[in-house]
Protein backbone atom coordinates (compact mmCIF):
# COMPACT_ATOMS: atom_id res chain seq x y z
CA UNK A 1 0.00 0.00 0.00
CA UNK A 2 2.95 2.35 0.46
CA UNK A 3 4.14 2.04 -2.85
CA UNK A 4 0.38 2.80 -3.97
CA UNK A 5 0.14 6.23 -1.90
CA UNK A 6 3.84 6.65 -3.62
CA UNK A 7 2.47 5.97 -7.25
CA UNK A 8 -0.60 8.48 -6.41
CA UNK A 9 1.67 10.99 -5.26
CA UNK A 10 3.62 11.20 -8.49
CA UNK A 11 1.16 10.78 -11.67
CA UNK A 12 -2.54 11.81 -10.74
CA UNK A 13 -4.05 14.10 -7.73
CA UNK A 14 -1.24 16.75 -8.76
CA UNK A 15 -0.44 18.81 -6.13
CA UNK A 16 -2.65 17.87 -3.03
CA UNK A 17 -2.15 14.33 -3.20
CA UNK A 18 1.36 14.87 -2.58
CA UNK A 19 1.98 12.50 0.64
CA UNK A 20 -0.37 9.64 1.88
CA UNK A 21 1.13 8.82 5.10
CA UNK A 22 -0.54 9.43 8.21
CA UNK A 23 0.19 11.87 10.69
CA UNK A 24 0.78 11.33 14.34
CA UNK A 25 1.88 13.86 15.50
CA UNK A 26 -0.08 15.23 19.14
CA UNK A 27 -1.13 19.11 19.32
CA UNK A 28 -4.02 20.81 21.46
CA UNK A 29 -7.32 20.45 19.75
CA UNK A 30 -8.43 23.33 17.83
CA UNK A 31 -11.74 25.04 17.26
CA UNK A 32 -13.19 26.69 14.27
CA UNK A 33 -11.39 30.28 13.90
CA UNK A 34 -14.46 31.83 12.93
CA UNK A 35 -18.16 30.95 12.65
CA UNK A 36 -19.19 34.55 11.86
CA UNK A 37 -20.15 35.51 8.02
CA UNK A 38 -17.27 36.87 6.58
CA UNK A 39 -16.86 39.41 3.15
CA UNK A 40 -17.41 37.96 0.01
CA UNK A 41 -14.76 40.54 -1.86
CA UNK A 42 -13.57 38.64 -5.09
CA UNK A 43 -10.69 39.37 -7.02
CA UNK A 44 -11.33 41.28 -10.35
CA UNK A 45 -13.26 39.73 -13.10
CA UNK A 46 -10.30 37.63 -15.16
CA UNK A 47 -10.69 35.76 -18.53
CA UNK A 48 -9.78 33.26 -17.20
CA UNK A 49 -9.30 31.26 -13.79
CA UNK A 50 -6.12 31.60 -11.74
CA UNK A 51 -4.59 28.25 -12.32
CA UNK A 52 -4.28 25.47 -15.03
CA UNK A 53 -4.24 22.53 -12.76
CA UNK A 54 -7.99 21.69 -12.39
CA UNK A 55 -8.94 19.21 -9.51
CA UNK A 56 -12.68 19.52 -9.49
CA UNK A 57 -15.37 20.54 -11.92
CA UNK A 58 -18.77 21.51 -10.23
CA UNK A 59 -22.11 22.52 -11.95
CA UNK A 60 -24.83 24.60 -10.33
CA UNK A 61 -27.80 26.48 -12.07
CA UNK A 62 -25.85 28.43 -14.33
CA UNK A 63 -22.84 28.71 -12.51
CA UNK A 64 -19.25 26.38 -12.87
CA UNK A 65 -17.39 26.28 -10.13
CA UNK A 66 -13.64 24.73 -10.47
CA UNK A 67 -11.57 23.65 -7.43
CA UNK A 68 -7.59 24.47 -8.55
CA UNK A 69 -4.40 24.98 -7.40
CA UNK A 70 -5.07 28.49 -6.66
CA UNK A 71 -8.04 28.25 -4.81
CA UNK A 72 -11.45 28.66 -5.93
CA UNK A 73 -13.21 30.20 -9.23
CA UNK A 74 -16.43 30.49 -10.87
CA UNK A 75 -17.91 31.54 -14.00
CA UNK A 76 -21.60 32.69 -14.47
CA UNK A 77 -21.65 32.62 -18.36
CA UNK A 78 -20.20 30.10 -19.78
CA UNK A 79 -16.47 30.95 -19.03
CA UNK A 80 -16.44 34.34 -20.51
CA UNK A 81 -15.47 35.70 -17.34
CA UNK A 82 -14.12 34.15 -14.11
CA UNK A 83 -14.42 35.59 -10.50
CA UNK A 84 -11.36 33.97 -8.51
CA UNK A 85 -11.35 34.06 -4.78
CA UNK A 86 -7.95 33.78 -4.48
CA UNK A 87 -6.22 35.94 -2.48
CA UNK A 88 -9.73 37.41 -0.96
CA UNK A 89 -10.09 37.69 2.61
CA UNK A 90 -11.70 34.30 3.20
CA UNK A 91 -9.69 32.20 0.71
CA UNK A 92 -6.22 33.98 0.71
CA UNK A 93 -3.31 31.94 -0.86
CA UNK A 94 -5.04 28.18 -0.15
CA UNK A 95 -5.76 25.71 -2.55
CA UNK A 96 -8.71 23.88 -2.92
CA UNK A 97 -9.15 20.20 -3.03
CA UNK A 98 -12.94 19.45 -3.15
CA UNK A 99 -16.39 21.10 -3.87
CA UNK A 100 -19.96 20.41 -2.83
CA UNK A 101 -22.98 21.77 -3.41
CA UNK A 102 -26.43 20.73 -2.36
CA UNK A 103 -29.20 22.09 -0.07
CA UNK A 104 -28.72 25.30 -0.78
CA UNK A 105 -25.32 25.31 0.74
CA UNK A 106 -21.86 25.29 -1.25
CA UNK A 107 -19.02 24.11 1.05
CA UNK A 108 -15.11 24.51 -0.19
CA UNK A 109 -12.12 22.68 1.39
CA UNK A 110 -8.88 24.08 1.31
CA UNK A 111 -5.11 23.33 2.05
CA UNK A 112 -1.37 24.49 1.97
CA UNK A 113 2.15 22.94 1.90
CA UNK A 114 3.67 23.22 5.46
CA UNK A 115 7.27 22.94 5.44
CA UNK A 116 8.66 20.45 8.46
CA UNK A 117 11.98 19.22 10.26
CA UNK A 118 11.25 16.04 7.95
CA UNK A 119 9.94 17.53 4.71
CA UNK A 120 7.07 19.35 3.41
CA UNK A 121 3.45 18.11 3.67
CA UNK A 122 0.08 18.90 2.28
CA UNK A 123 -1.82 20.35 5.24
CA UNK A 124 -5.48 21.00 5.42
CA UNK A 125 -6.85 24.45 6.12
CA UNK A 126 -10.59 23.55 6.32
CA UNK A 127 -13.89 24.31 5.19
CA UNK A 128 -15.21 27.61 3.35
CA UNK A 129 -19.36 27.26 3.78
CA UNK A 130 -21.53 29.18 2.46
CA UNK A 131 -25.61 29.28 2.20
CA UNK A 132 -25.52 32.36 -0.65
CA UNK A 133 -23.96 30.67 -3.51
CA UNK A 134 -20.53 32.38 -3.10
CA UNK A 135 -21.24 36.05 -1.99
CA UNK A 136 -20.78 35.74 2.08
CA UNK A 137 -18.68 32.49 3.70
CA UNK A 138 -18.40 30.66 7.12
CA UNK A 139 -14.74 29.63 8.10
CA UNK A 140 -14.14 26.31 9.14
CA UNK A 141 -11.04 25.06 10.89
CA UNK A 142 -9.19 21.86 9.67
CA UNK A 143 -11.76 19.14 11.87
CA UNK A 144 -8.61 17.57 14.09
CA UNK A 145 -9.01 15.48 17.56
CA UNK A 146 -7.90 16.69 21.34
CA UNK A 147 -5.34 14.12 22.88
CA UNK A 148 -8.26 12.99 25.18
CA UNK A 149 -10.47 12.22 22.55
CA UNK A 150 -9.76 8.45 22.43
CA UNK A 151 -12.86 6.22 22.26
CA UNK A 152 -16.51 6.15 20.40
CA UNK A 153 -19.40 5.11 21.53
CA UNK A 154 -20.64 3.30 19.39
CA UNK A 155 -24.11 1.45 20.31
CA UNK A 156 -23.27 -1.26 22.57
CA UNK A 157 -19.67 -0.90 21.95
CA UNK A 158 -16.82 1.89 22.87
CA UNK A 159 -14.77 2.07 20.40
CA UNK A 160 -10.85 3.18 20.72
CA UNK A 161 -9.76 5.69 18.52
CA UNK A 162 -6.73 7.48 17.51
CA UNK A 163 -6.97 11.41 18.20
CA UNK A 164 -6.26 13.26 14.41
CA UNK A 165 -4.74 15.95 16.20
CA UNK A 166 -2.59 17.59 13.80
CA UNK A 167 -3.74 19.46 9.90
CA UNK A 168 -0.64 18.39 9.03
CA UNK A 169 -1.39 15.60 5.85
CA UNK A 170 -4.56 15.82 7.22
CA UNK A 171 -6.45 17.16 4.63
CA UNK A 172 -10.43 16.81 2.86
CA UNK A 173 -10.73 14.83 0.01
CA UNK A 174 -14.02 14.96 -0.90
CA UNK A 175 -17.72 16.23 0.39
CA UNK A 176 -21.28 15.11 0.44
CA UNK A 177 -23.94 17.52 1.50
CA UNK A 178 -27.00 15.94 2.84
CA UNK A 179 -30.65 17.81 4.12
CA UNK A 180 -29.19 17.39 7.85
CA UNK A 181 -25.53 16.97 7.69
CA UNK A 182 -22.19 17.78 5.99
CA UNK A 183 -19.94 14.56 5.40
CA UNK A 184 -16.28 14.89 4.74
CA UNK A 185 -13.48 12.11 3.88
CA UNK A 186 -9.23 12.62 4.62
CA UNK A 187 -6.75 10.34 4.44
CA UNK A 188 -6.09 10.91 7.95
CA UNK A 189 -9.18 11.90 9.55
CA UNK A 190 -11.08 9.33 7.83
CA UNK A 191 -14.86 10.24 7.94
CA UNK A 192 -16.77 13.03 9.83
CA UNK A 193 -20.17 14.51 10.01
CA UNK A 194 -21.34 17.83 11.58
CA UNK A 195 -25.19 18.46 11.95
CA UNK A 196 -24.34 22.05 12.73
CA UNK A 197 -23.02 23.44 9.63
CA UNK A 198 -19.42 23.07 10.43
CA UNK A 199 -19.36 24.10 14.28
CA UNK A 200 -18.67 20.56 15.48
CA UNK A 201 -17.99 17.42 14.02
CA UNK A 202 -17.93 14.08 14.79
CA UNK A 203 -16.15 10.63 13.88
CA UNK A 204 -18.20 8.19 11.73
CA UNK A 205 -17.31 4.44 12.53
CA UNK A 206 -16.96 1.96 9.48
CA UNK A 207 -16.00 -1.60 9.50
CA UNK A 208 -12.63 -2.32 9.99
CA UNK A 209 -10.16 -4.49 7.71
CA UNK A 210 -11.22 -7.72 9.30
CA UNK A 211 -14.99 -7.32 9.63
CA UNK A 212 -17.08 -6.80 6.06
CA UNK A 213 -20.88 -5.00 7.72
CA UNK A 214 -20.86 -3.54 11.26
CA UNK A 215 -24.30 -2.58 13.02
CA UNK A 216 -24.80 -0.81 16.58
CA UNK A 217 -26.01 -3.97 17.86
CA UNK A 218 -22.68 -5.83 17.52
CA UNK A 219 -20.30 -6.63 19.56
CA UNK A 220 -17.04 -5.12 18.34
CA UNK A 221 -13.24 -5.18 19.50
CA UNK A 222 -11.03 -2.82 16.84
CA UNK A 223 -9.57 0.77 16.72
CA UNK A 224 -10.65 3.45 14.82
CA UNK A 225 -7.50 3.73 12.95
CA UNK A 226 -6.81 5.38 9.68
CA UNK A 227 -3.54 3.28 8.73
CA UNK A 228 -1.93 0.95 6.64
CA UNK A 229 -0.20 -2.02 7.69
CA UNK A 230 -0.75 -4.11 10.87
CA UNK A 231 -1.17 -1.13 13.03
CA UNK A 232 -4.11 0.45 11.40
CA UNK A 233 -7.23 0.11 9.33
CA UNK A 234 -6.96 0.94 5.22
CA UNK A 235 -10.77 1.03 5.58
CA UNK A 236 -10.70 4.02 7.42
CA UNK A 237 -8.67 5.82 4.90
CA UNK A 238 -10.91 7.93 3.20
CA UNK A 239 -10.68 9.26 -0.80
CA UNK A 240 -15.00 9.14 -1.91
CA UNK A 241 -18.42 10.15 -0.39
CA UNK A 242 -21.47 9.50 -2.37
CA UNK A 243 -24.75 11.00 -0.71
CA UNK A 244 -27.98 9.66 -3.02
CA UNK A 245 -30.07 10.47 -0.55
CA UNK A 246 -30.24 11.20 3.66
CA UNK A 247 -30.15 7.40 4.25
CA UNK A 248 -28.06 6.19 1.63
CA UNK A 249 -23.93 7.08 1.21
CA UNK A 250 -21.24 5.53 -0.57
CA UNK A 251 -17.82 5.87 1.29
CA UNK A 252 -14.49 4.89 -0.25
CA UNK A 253 -11.57 3.83 1.19
CA UNK A 254 -8.59 2.44 0.80
CA UNK A 255 -10.29 -0.87 1.75
CA UNK A 256 -13.12 -0.67 -0.46
CA UNK A 257 -16.64 0.44 -1.15
CA UNK A 258 -19.36 1.03 2.26
CA UNK A 259 -22.90 1.55 2.01
CA UNK A 260 -25.21 2.72 4.64
CA UNK A 261 -28.56 2.61 4.26
CA UNK A 262 -29.22 4.36 7.20
CA UNK A 263 -27.81 7.82 7.45
CA UNK A 264 -24.53 6.35 8.55
CA UNK A 265 -25.27 3.75 11.51
CA UNK A 266 -24.92 0.70 9.86
CA UNK A 267 -22.29 -0.02 6.85
CA UNK A 268 -21.55 -2.92 4.58
CA UNK A 269 -18.08 -3.28 2.63
CA UNK A 270 -17.40 -4.22 -0.91
CA UNK A 271 -14.27 -5.66 -1.58
CA UNK A 272 -12.43 -7.28 -3.83
CA UNK A 273 -11.94 -10.53 -1.92
CA UNK A 274 -15.48 -10.72 -0.34
CA UNK A 275 -18.15 -11.02 -2.87
CA UNK A 276 -18.34 -13.26 -6.05
CA UNK A 277 -19.14 -10.48 -8.41
CA UNK A 278 -16.84 -7.74 -6.94
CA UNK A 279 -14.68 -4.15 -7.84
CA UNK A 280 -11.62 -4.74 -9.98
CA UNK A 281 -9.76 -2.92 -6.68
CA UNK A 282 -9.98 -2.13 -3.07
CA UNK A 283 -8.82 1.64 -3.50
CA UNK A 284 -11.57 3.65 -4.24
CA UNK A 285 -10.80 7.28 -5.70
CA UNK A 286 -14.19 7.98 -7.19
CA UNK A 287 -17.80 7.40 -6.64
CA UNK A 288 -20.57 8.50 -8.41
CA UNK A 289 -24.00 8.17 -9.59
CA UNK A 290 -25.64 7.94 -13.06
CA UNK A 291 -29.10 10.00 -12.53
CA UNK A 292 -31.11 8.58 -15.18
CA UNK A 293 -30.54 4.83 -14.28
CA UNK A 294 -29.07 5.38 -10.79
CA UNK A 295 -26.32 3.12 -11.43
CA UNK A 296 -23.12 3.74 -9.02
CA UNK A 297 -19.98 4.13 -10.75
CA UNK A 298 -16.56 3.59 -8.95
CA UNK A 299 -12.92 4.39 -9.89
CA UNK A 300 -11.40 1.43 -8.35
CA UNK A 301 -8.04 1.03 -8.24
CA UNK A 302 -5.37 -1.88 -7.50
CA UNK A 303 -4.09 -2.34 -3.81
CA UNK A 304 -1.70 -4.73 -2.74
CA UNK A 305 -3.25 -7.87 -3.56
CA UNK A 306 -2.60 -10.03 -6.82
CA UNK A 307 -6.03 -10.37 -7.73
CA UNK A 308 -6.46 -6.97 -7.66
CA UNK A 309 -6.63 -4.49 -11.02
CA UNK A 310 -7.44 -0.94 -11.76
CA UNK A 311 -10.56 -0.02 -13.81
CA UNK A 312 -13.32 0.87 -13.31
CA UNK A 313 -16.53 -0.97 -11.28
CA UNK A 314 -20.33 -0.16 -11.50
CA UNK A 315 -23.30 -2.17 -9.64
CA UNK A 316 -27.05 -1.65 -10.74
CA UNK A 317 -28.60 -3.50 -7.28
CA UNK A 318 -26.72 -1.40 -4.76
CA UNK A 319 -23.39 -2.97 -4.70
CA UNK A 320 -24.72 -6.54 -4.59
CA UNK A 321 -23.18 -7.08 -7.65
CA UNK A 322 -20.17 -5.42 -9.51
CA UNK A 323 -19.30 -5.66 -13.02
CA UNK A 324 -15.70 -4.12 -14.29
CA UNK A 325 -14.77 -2.57 -17.11
CA UNK A 326 -11.98 0.09 -18.91
CA UNK A 327 -9.66 -2.08 -17.08
CA UNK A 328 -6.19 -0.71 -16.34
CA UNK A 329 -7.24 2.48 -16.42
CA UNK A 330 -6.25 5.20 -13.81
CA UNK A 331 -9.75 7.06 -13.34
CA UNK A 332 -10.37 9.64 -11.18
CA UNK A 333 -13.94 10.73 -11.90
CA UNK A 334 -17.29 10.18 -13.75
CA UNK A 335 -19.82 12.24 -15.55
CA UNK A 336 -23.29 11.75 -17.47
CA UNK A 337 -24.22 13.55 -20.65
CA UNK A 338 -28.16 12.73 -21.49
CA UNK A 339 -29.16 11.64 -24.90
CA UNK A 340 -32.38 12.03 -25.75
CA UNK A 341 -35.04 10.38 -28.01
CA UNK A 342 -38.18 11.54 -28.13
CA UNK A 343 -39.43 10.95 -24.87
CA UNK A 344 -36.89 8.69 -23.63
CA UNK A 345 -33.41 9.88 -21.56
CA UNK A 346 -30.95 7.66 -20.89
CA UNK A 347 -27.35 9.13 -20.07
CA UNK A 348 -23.72 7.96 -21.83
CA UNK A 349 -20.81 7.89 -18.81
CA UNK A 350 -17.68 9.50 -19.24
CA UNK A 351 -14.27 7.90 -17.06
CA UNK A 352 -12.45 10.69 -16.64
CA UNK A 353 -8.84 9.30 -16.54
CA UNK A 354 -5.03 10.33 -16.04
CA UNK A 355 -4.86 8.39 -19.35
CA UNK A 356 -7.71 10.43 -21.47
CA UNK A 357 -11.32 10.67 -21.68
CA UNK A 358 -13.26 7.63 -22.39
CA UNK A 359 -17.33 7.20 -23.27
CA UNK A 360 -19.72 4.75 -23.07
CA UNK A 361 -23.05 3.95 -24.04
CA UNK A 362 -23.42 0.71 -23.25
CA UNK A 363 -22.70 0.77 -19.42
CA UNK A 364 -19.33 -0.57 -20.20
CA UNK A 365 -18.98 -2.98 -22.64
CA UNK A 366 -16.92 -0.85 -25.23
CA UNK A 367 -15.51 2.54 -24.42
CA UNK A 368 -14.23 5.27 -27.06
CA UNK A 369 -11.73 7.35 -26.43
CA UNK A 370 -11.61 11.13 -27.13
CA UNK A 371 -9.22 12.77 -29.69
CA UNK A 372 -6.73 15.30 -29.00
CA UNK A 373 -8.36 18.06 -27.75
CA UNK A 374 -7.52 20.80 -29.57
CA UNK A 375 -9.32 24.44 -29.44
CA UNK A 376 -9.20 25.89 -33.27
CA UNK A 377 -10.01 28.95 -32.31
CA UNK A 378 -7.18 30.12 -30.14
CA UNK A 379 -5.06 27.83 -31.69
CA UNK A 380 -4.12 25.86 -28.50
CA UNK A 381 -3.42 21.78 -28.07
CA UNK A 382 -3.94 20.23 -24.74
CA UNK A 383 -0.40 18.77 -23.14
CA UNK A 384 -1.81 16.16 -21.42
CA UNK A 385 -3.74 12.77 -20.84
CA UNK A 386 -3.82 13.61 -17.30
CA UNK A 387 -7.88 14.63 -16.69
CA UNK A 388 -9.19 15.30 -12.85
CA UNK A 389 -12.67 15.81 -12.88
CA UNK A 390 -15.40 16.03 -15.35
CA UNK A 391 -19.36 17.48 -15.26
CA UNK A 392 -21.90 17.55 -17.63
CA UNK A 393 -24.21 20.66 -18.41
CA UNK A 394 -27.68 18.76 -19.59
CA UNK A 395 -30.11 21.88 -19.06
CA UNK A 396 -30.35 22.07 -23.00
CA UNK A 397 -32.40 19.68 -24.84
CA UNK A 398 -30.37 20.56 -27.80
CA UNK A 399 -26.37 20.82 -26.84
CA UNK A 400 -25.13 19.65 -24.38
CA UNK A 401 -21.83 20.91 -23.00
CA UNK A 402 -19.04 19.07 -21.20
CA UNK A 403 -16.82 20.11 -18.46
CA UNK A 404 -13.13 18.61 -17.40
CA UNK A 405 -10.32 19.78 -15.16
CA UNK A 406 -6.92 18.68 -16.43
CA UNK A 407 -3.36 19.53 -15.02
CA UNK A 408 -2.65 21.64 -18.19
CA UNK A 409 -6.30 24.09 -17.72
CA UNK A 410 -10.00 23.82 -17.87
CA UNK A 411 -11.62 22.07 -21.07
CA UNK A 412 -15.24 22.66 -22.46
CA UNK A 413 -16.56 20.84 -25.10
CA UNK A 414 -19.83 22.24 -26.78
CA UNK A 415 -21.48 18.46 -28.18
CA UNK A 416 -22.66 18.16 -31.68
CA UNK A 417 -26.47 16.74 -31.07
CA UNK A 418 -25.52 13.38 -33.33
CA UNK A 419 -21.87 12.68 -32.40
CA UNK A 420 -20.21 10.65 -29.60
CA UNK A 421 -17.00 13.09 -29.14
CA UNK A 422 -17.43 15.71 -32.14
CA UNK A 423 -17.90 19.27 -31.19
CA UNK A 424 -16.19 22.53 -30.29
CA UNK A 425 -13.44 21.95 -28.23
CA UNK A 426 -12.86 25.35 -25.93
CA UNK A 427 -9.64 25.47 -23.73
CA UNK A 428 -8.95 28.01 -20.73
CA UNK A 429 -5.54 28.39 -20.41
CA UNK A 430 -3.84 30.27 -17.61
CA UNK A 431 -0.92 32.87 -19.37
CA UNK A 432 0.74 36.21 -19.01
CA UNK A 433 -0.76 38.63 -21.71
CA UNK A 434 1.00 40.14 -24.31
CA UNK A 435 1.24 43.84 -24.44
CA UNK A 436 1.88 43.78 -28.23
CA UNK A 437 2.45 41.98 -31.34
CA UNK A 438 6.09 42.48 -30.92
CA UNK A 439 6.24 40.12 -27.61
CA UNK A 440 6.34 36.49 -27.33
CA UNK A 441 7.41 34.04 -24.63
CA UNK A 442 7.65 30.67 -23.58
CA UNK A 443 5.85 28.72 -20.64
CA UNK A 444 7.04 26.87 -18.47
CA UNK A 445 10.51 27.62 -18.83
CA UNK A 446 12.66 26.19 -17.29
CA UNK A 447 11.12 23.10 -18.41
CA UNK A 448 11.64 19.75 -18.17
CA UNK A 449 10.87 17.50 -21.66
CA UNK A 450 10.47 14.43 -19.97
CA UNK A 451 7.67 15.44 -17.59
CA UNK A 452 6.03 18.10 -19.99
CA UNK A 453 6.06 19.98 -22.85
CA UNK A 454 6.66 24.03 -23.33
CA UNK A 455 4.10 26.57 -25.38
CA UNK A 456 5.36 29.65 -27.22
CA UNK A 457 2.70 32.27 -27.03
CA UNK A 458 2.76 34.89 -29.47
CA UNK A 459 0.13 37.46 -31.25
CA UNK A 460 -1.04 38.33 -34.73
CA UNK A 461 -2.75 40.92 -35.91
CA UNK A 462 -4.49 39.66 -38.61
CA UNK A 463 -4.50 35.99 -40.01
CA UNK A 464 -0.93 34.89 -41.39
CA UNK A 465 1.49 32.19 -42.24
CA UNK A 466 3.61 31.56 -39.28
CA UNK A 467 6.78 29.82 -39.29
CA UNK A 468 8.36 28.86 -35.78
CA UNK A 469 12.13 27.34 -35.54
CA UNK A 470 14.26 26.16 -32.11
CA UNK A 471 17.40 26.71 -32.02
CA UNK A 472 21.22 25.97 -29.66
CA UNK A 473 23.04 28.15 -28.08
CA UNK A 474 25.11 28.32 -31.27
CA UNK A 475 22.22 28.74 -33.44
CA UNK A 476 21.98 25.46 -34.58
CA UNK A 477 18.97 24.50 -36.12
CA UNK A 478 17.16 22.06 -34.02
CA UNK A 479 13.72 21.41 -34.40
CA UNK A 480 11.08 23.18 -36.85
CA UNK A 481 7.87 23.09 -35.30
CA UNK A 482 5.50 25.25 -38.04
CA UNK A 483 6.15 25.71 -41.55
CA UNK A 484 4.19 28.49 -43.62
CA UNK A 485 1.44 27.32 -41.32
CA UNK A 486 -1.70 29.58 -41.42
CA UNK A 487 -2.76 31.08 -38.23
CA UNK A 488 -5.48 33.19 -36.88
CA UNK A 489 -5.52 36.29 -35.51
CA UNK A 490 -5.78 37.05 -31.77
CA UNK A 491 -3.69 35.29 -29.28
CA UNK A 492 -1.75 31.75 -30.81
CA UNK A 493 0.04 29.10 -28.84
CA UNK A 494 2.88 26.52 -30.25
CA UNK A 495 4.13 23.73 -28.16
CA UNK A 496 7.73 22.34 -28.08
CA UNK A 497 8.40 18.74 -26.44
CA UNK A 498 11.95 18.76 -26.23
CA UNK A 499 12.64 16.88 -29.00
CA UNK A 500 14.83 17.57 -31.90
CA UNK A 501 13.90 16.63 -35.56
CA UNK A 502 15.24 13.17 -35.31
CA UNK A 503 13.03 12.96 -32.03
CA UNK A 504 15.74 12.94 -29.50
CA UNK A 505 15.58 14.56 -26.59
CA UNK A 506 17.36 18.10 -26.74
CA UNK A 507 20.46 18.23 -24.14
CA UNK A 508 19.91 20.35 -21.09
CA UNK A 509 20.75 24.20 -21.78
CA UNK A 510 19.22 27.56 -23.24
CA UNK A 511 17.24 27.53 -25.93
CA UNK A 512 16.24 30.54 -28.52
CA UNK A 513 13.35 30.25 -30.76
CA UNK A 514 12.75 32.56 -33.84
CA UNK A 515 9.22 33.56 -35.45
CA UNK A 516 8.63 34.55 -38.73
CA UNK A 517 5.09 35.90 -39.81
CA UNK A 518 4.52 36.36 -43.65
CA UNK A 519 7.51 38.41 -45.03
CA UNK A 520 7.99 41.07 -41.29
CA UNK A 521 10.50 41.21 -39.02
CA UNK A 522 10.86 37.75 -36.42
CA UNK A 523 10.23 37.53 -33.15
CA UNK A 524 12.57 35.80 -31.02
CA UNK A 525 12.50 34.05 -27.64
CA UNK A 526 14.52 32.17 -24.75
CA UNK A 527 13.71 28.40 -23.56
CA UNK A 528 15.67 26.33 -20.76
CA UNK A 529 15.94 22.53 -21.02
CA UNK A 530 16.62 21.14 -17.48
CA UNK A 531 16.50 17.56 -17.28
Amino acid sequence: MRKLYKYISKHILTAFLLTLLIANVSYSQKIPKSYNIQSGALSTLDTTPKSNTVEKVLLAGDTVWIATSKGLSKSTDGGNNWYNYYTSTEFGYESASAIACAHGILCVATWHYSTTSSGVYATGSGLKISSDYGKTWTLIDQMIDSLNDTLIIYGNNTISALPISTEIQNFIRDIAITSDAIWVVSNSAGLRKSTDMGATWQRVVLPPDNLDSIKPTDNLSFKLRPKSGSVGNLNHIGFSILAVDDDTLYVGTAGGINKSTDGGVSWTKFSRQNQDYPISGNHILKIRQNPIDKTIWAATWKADEDEEYWGVSHTANGGKTWTTSLNDSRTLDFTFPEIISGSDVTADVIAVTQDGLFRTSNNGVSWLRSSQVYDNQRNITLLTDTFLSGAADNSSSSITKLWFGSTDGLVKLTLSSSSFWDGDWSIFLVSAALNSSTETYAFPSPFSPSVSSTRIKYSLTSASNVTIRIFDFGMNLVKTLIQNSSRNAGENYEAWNGRDDASSFAPNGVYFYRIDINDGKPLFGKIMVVR
